[in-house]
């Protein structure tokens, strides 16, 4: 991931159901949510433009659909990644890192952010031939 894509992420203010999560921050909101969902744990997840490559806001919807339907999982809340004029549908989905790691390097995205009940926010980076 390069720097400049690195300063983005940071700068993205992550919402869902009402709450804002920030890369390094805890949220008592994102707390308060994973709590009445009861999960520990929970990652932003976008299927929108791939590899930060801007797409039509179509293809978008479809990429989207479709990673709702591969999650096989909760969806605790539909959000937004908002930077600037920059903005990408998210989904909160509860699970393990790993497989949400691994749905995000299918559907080519660089990264996630990972919510913990109590703790800061993290970037998690997804790479091409592994997760991690």
């Amino acid at each position: 991931m390069t720097p400049r894509l690195l300063r983005a992420f940071r700068a993205t203010s992550y919402e869902a159901a009402g709450v804002v999560a920030r890369v390094g921050r805890r949220s008592r909101g994102i707390d308060s949510l994973l709590a009445s969902a009861r999960a520990g744990e929970a990652a932003f997840i976008t299927a929108w433009n791939p590899r930060s490559r801007r797409m039509p806001p179509g293809w978008n919807r479809r990429m989207q659909d479709r990673l709702r339907q591969a999650s096989h999982g909760p969806v605790l809340a539909e959000g937004f990644g908002r930077a600037g004029r920059w903005a990408e549908h998210h989904l909160l989905l509860a699970g393990d890192p790993r497989r949400l790691l691994v749905l995000a390097r299918r559907f080519r995205q660089h990264a996630i952010l990972l919510v913990r009940r109590g703790r800061p926010a993290r970037l998690l980076a997804v790479q091409a031939d592994r997760v991690g």
